[in-house]
Order: C-alpha cells, then structure tokens, then sequence
C-alpha cells in the first residue's frame, strides 16, 4: 500500500507541476505592423507563420495567401515562430494586398520599359553577362561606389539603399526596399520611381562571369520579356532576399 501511495504521489506531483507550468514559457508577445498601423500579438512558439497568418487576417482583412511576413527575411508558412527567431518585443512586418487590389494591377505607368525587338534567335541559353546588350554596361567596370560584394553568402534585406548599380542605359542607380510600402524604390540622378512590389512578376538573376560576386538582375514589370528592368553590379549576397521581398510567395507567373 505504501508502494501504490507513493506512486500515485508522484503521478499527482508530476500532473500538478505540468499544470502549474506557465504558458507564457511557449508563447512570445511582439507587434505586427502592416500598413502603418500596430498590432499587439500574443502567440505561441511552436505555432507556424501560416497560423499566424490566418491570425492576422481577422486584424487587417489580408487572406493568408496574400501576406508577406517579414523578419530577418522572408517568413515561410511551414515555419514555427520558434525557427523564424520570434522574440519578445519583436516587430514583425506584414505586406500584402486584397484580392481587389491584386486584379487591379497593371503594368505601373510611373516607370517607363522601353519594348524591345526581340531577336528570333534564342540566346536565354548563353550567359547573360555574354550577351552583347549587357557587354555594353559591363563594360564600362565596376562602378567606383559599388559596395562590397561576396560569393556563397547569403544576407538579410539590407535596411540601407543598395547604392552603386547601373541600370541598362549605364545611368548610376540606387534601390530602397520600403516594406511598410510595399514599395521598392529606383532612385537615379534627380528622378525616383517607387514600383509596387506586388506588381512585379518575375525576377531572375545570374552571377557576372569573372565577378560572381556580382550579379545581373531584373525586374519582370509587364507580360514579356522586353518589359525587364535591368540592374547590373548587384552583390550576389542580397539577391535571395531581395527575391525573398519582391516575389515572396504571390509570384503569379
């Protein structure tokens, strides 16, 4: 009898313990920001982004589909709010757009793509650093304000604007990543134009040959390859995240 008394104590003291645990040691409070406006969350670590987004649209109205959760990067929908790094007191950062605003979208009539005569041979297969209409940018060198550029490294979106690149006519540029916006900002000598990034289509991206810690990219900004806008000198460290931004998981191509 003492045995069985001795047993069931520790199955009490063990239930009791259990119950008496915080749940407060598995959930984390933060602030999601979306569209200018704040939100106090409570949620639970082990819970995923894409809970979380279901969360979040019965705060803002956004369907899940059409979030983008930012912190350090991309936010993946499989994820737990344990694996993303979620703190207390964090700030999570949310674009997105409704349905409505999606089929209203064009090409963005602020920032001009010159439609091109497409050749009839296919050249996708050479190199685009190979390719005569980008030779004539690579060219001119490295811009002498480039910032530094690494190879098998992968960062965060950087905070600050990528400062240095050449776009297609060999005109210095520099792009600002505005999240809360949900804009991406090309600034050139005396003109920015603010493209919406959910009115981007596509990117694609391909280190320079002989400064793979360089790339080329684009911006796909209407329905053909001609609408591309072209950047040069990009370090190959940001290019993930900036798809990462840009794309996130509504790319309707």
């Amino acid at each position: 009898m003492e045995q069985n008394y001795s047993g069931e104590s520790r199955v009490q003291e063990e239930r009791i313990s259990t119950e008496s645990t915080p749940c407060s040691s598995h959930t984390v409070d933060f602030k999601i920001i979306c569209n200018k406006q704040k939100h106090d969350v409570t949620f639970s670590l082990n819970d995923t982004v894409l809970s979380l987004k279901q969360h979040i649209q019965t705060l803002t109205g956004l369907p899940p589909s059409m979030q983008k959760v930012m912190y350090k990067g991309l936010a993946r929908d499989e994820s737990s709010l344990r694996e993303v790094g979620v703190t207390d007191g964090a700030k999570l950062m949310v674009v997105g757009s409704t349905l409505k605003d999606v089929y209203s979208v064009s090409t963005p009539n602020y920032i001009q793509v010159t439609e091109e005569r497409l050749p009839l041979i296919d050249i996708e297969f050479e190199p685009l650093s190979r390719q005569k209409m980008h030779r004539k940018v690579l060219d001119k060198g490295l811009p002498d304000d480039l910032l530094p550029g690494f190879i098998h490294e992968k960062s965060y979106l950087p905070s600050f604007p990528l400062s240095g690149l050449l776009n297609k006519s060999g005109e210095k540029v520099r792009i600002t990543f505005k999240m809360e916006l949900d804009q991406m900002w090309i600034s050139s000598k005396g003109r920015t134009d603010k493209v919406r990034m959910g009115s981007i289509q596509n990117m694609i991206s391909e280190p320079i040959e002989g400064s793979e810690a360089y790339s080329v990219v684009a911006f796909q900004l209407g329905p053909s390859q001609a609408s591309r806008y072209w950047l040069y000198w990009v370090p190959s460290q940001y290019v993930e995240a900036i798809k990462d931004a840009v794309l996130g998981s509504w790319n309707f191509c």
